[in-house]
């Protein structure tokens, strides 16, 4: 048999392989994977010999996913998701599950296996939706943040039927050990959101001086948080979530999902393939015509139930057309249930061969969908007027882009800070010191804690909207990184980096700078203006040598140092 690198190196170079062809018909990669999974599979080339440890592999996959999804769910973004989504969330939830469990069993499912198809049909993929509006940079858009606000109440909803299967684990569990599970799982949750409240802010400065100590105690925390709950008798898919929601509260979540996004890539390779793999390729005939009617009722009746609801809810036939699609097709989690089903006994590969065909066909055609959103509405628009209200709300942008965007504020970004404090524009500061972090907060100025290199954290702030970037990073290769991405989603905003040498600034202009700061430049060209200004006017030098003298001790108070020569 084959050891587990070799045997590894051979599925991913396969799953490289397919992924190109994949990528090539402009479906998503996750398609990929899949029939990599298939493909290597013990019915096509049996190149599962170490099924023992891609199931490890994936089971941390798995855990890293949901750790992820964990750190989006804070109480505040809970809060903003308002009143609307919820509604919308919960009612298609429970239109979407009993009309499911009532489909599934007309076509011959047990009652347990109709539940359990009923609830994975509900839950749309945050990972595929975020991607494509993200691809489309409408996550600002109306429906963009009430489709973000379904998916999360989704979320919270599959983490809680995830809770109720998982006390399952060990067979039939009398009430009494239920109740147990439940206490034990109440427990150390509430104890971890003590830690997370009043602990960890105390630690988190210190964490996050460094990236790499940040990264590592990230992963020290998730992956241990999902131990604990394995080892209190809990399922480690919702210890991973729990561990995600206590560092949620954070304002270094985003930066650690950003670090943590491309190995949960790697490991989630590894699930999807695990997952393909199990599939029952002998009896998929006797599941095709199930599934594909399974997949019709995602495509069609979970847009339709979306579309009714946003009507009630106040919406335009256009919004409730658009987060219609966008919700069409199975999640993860709709995966991951019935994988936990089958773990607990109550649920054959059959029925996972089911889900997997499902996933497979709603999320090629979704993302169609989603992509051709557009075309698609103009062509559907006369036949939706039933949808339609008087006062809908308009289909703009979110209040929550930011006009302004400014990357360091130390020193230099301090001035600018001032600036925009003034003029009253919406901006962001996004800042890689704990300390600033702190004082930002401290002052009430929006702020992310992120790195200017990281292209998935970039890809979260909205360039796309902003009218002006400002950089105050000394960094070549960080301005250069970020005025390329930044140019790449936005072609007329304002870009003003600095930089220190003279063959720098005029790369960056090559590459796109609107301005570019040389602050020993500046200062001699400031010091001439105001000779220019005040001529021999010893008066007025003395007002100005004041002002200068109150704005260096004020520096100097906030701990800003000038860079010695």
């Amino acid at each position: 048999p084959m050891n587990t690198f070799l045997e590894l190196s051979l599925i991913i170079l396969l799953a490289t392989a397919v992924c190109a062809v994949v990528r090539l018909l402009k479906q998503p990669i996750i398609i990929g994977y899949i029939l990599t999974g298939i493909l290597i599979g013990p019915q096509v080339l049996g190149l599962t010999g170490s099924e023992s440890s891609i199931n490890a592999f994936s089971q941390v996959g798995i855990a890293i996913l949901l750790f992820i999804v964990g750190l989006g769910l804070s109480p505040k973004v809970l809060k903003e998701v308002g009143k609307p989504s919820l509604s919308m969330g919960l009612g298609q939830v429970v239109i979407t599950a009993a009309f499911g469990f009532i489909l599934a069993a007309i076509l011959g499912f047990s009652q347990i296996e109709s539940l359990y198809l009923g609830m994975a049909l509900t839950f749309s993929s945050t990972v595929i939706v975020l991607k494509l509006l993200s691809d489309r940079h409408d996550l600002e858009k109306l429906y963009g943040r009430i489709s973000i606000g379904v998916l999360l109440v989704q979320d919270v909803t599959a983490a809680v039927v995830l809770i109720f299967v998982s006390a399952f684990s060990n067979g039939n569990v009398p009430p009494t050990s239920l109740l147990l599970l439940v206490v034990k799982g109440v427990g150390i949750t509430g104890l971890l959101v003590l830690v997370a409240l009043y602990i960890l802010p105390r630690l988190s400065t210190f964490f996050a001086r460094s990236q790499e100590y940040l990264f590592l105690f990230s992963m020290g925390w998730g992956l241990g948080v999902a131990t604990l709950f394995s080892f209190l008798g809990l399922s480690v898919e919702i210890g991973a979530l729990i561990a995600g929601v206590t560092l949620s509260v954070s304002p270094y979540n985003q930066e650690i999902a950003a670090k943590l996004r491309p190995l949960r890539d790697f490991f989630i390779i590894l699930f999807f393939v695990y997952l393909g793999s199990n599939m029952v390729v002998d009896s998929l005939l006797g599941v095709l015509f199930p599934a594909l009617v399974l997949s019709g009722f995602v495509l069609l009746f979970k847009p339709l139930a979306v579309m009714i609801l946003s009507r009630f809810m106040g919406y335009g036939k256009k919004t409730g057309f658009y987060v219609g699609i966008s919700l069409a097709q199975v999640s993860e989690f709709s995966l991951i249930l019935v994988l936990l089903g089958i773990k607990v006994g109550h649920l054959g590969n059959s029925v996972l061969s089911v889900i997997t065909i499902v996933a497979l066909v709603t999320i090629a055609v979704s993302a169609y969908l989603i992509t051709q959103a557009d075309a698609l509405y103009v062509r559907a628009s006369s036949y939706l007027g039933i949808f339609d209200v008087k006062h809908a709300a308009k289909e703009v942008d979110s209040l929550d882009a930011y006009d302004v965007i400014l990357f360091g504020c130390n020193r230099v970004g301090y001035d600018f800070l001032k600036i925009f404090k003034e003029l009253g524009e919406s901006f962001l500061v996004v800042d890689f010191d704990p300390d600033v972090i702190k004082v930002l907060d401290k002052i009430g100025v929006n702020h992310r804690y992120g790195d200017a290199e990281d292209g998935e954290f970039l890809d979260e702030l909205g360039l796309a909207g902003a009218k002006m970037v400002v950089s105050t990073i000394p960094d070549f290769d960080a301005n250069a990184f970020l005025v390329t991405k930044v140019r790449q989603m936005n072609k007329v905003a304002i870009v003003i980096l600095l930089a220190h040498d003279i063959d720098h600034a005029l790369r960056l202009y090559d590459l796109g700078a609107s301005y570019v700061i040389l602050p020993h430049f500046v200062g001699g060209h400031f010091a001439a203006m105001l000779s220019k200004k005040h001529g021999f006017d010893a008066g007025s030098f003395a007002q100005e040598r004041d002002k200068h003298i109150e704005y260096l001790r004020e520096r100097k108070s906030l701990g800003h140092v000038h860079p010695r020569v």
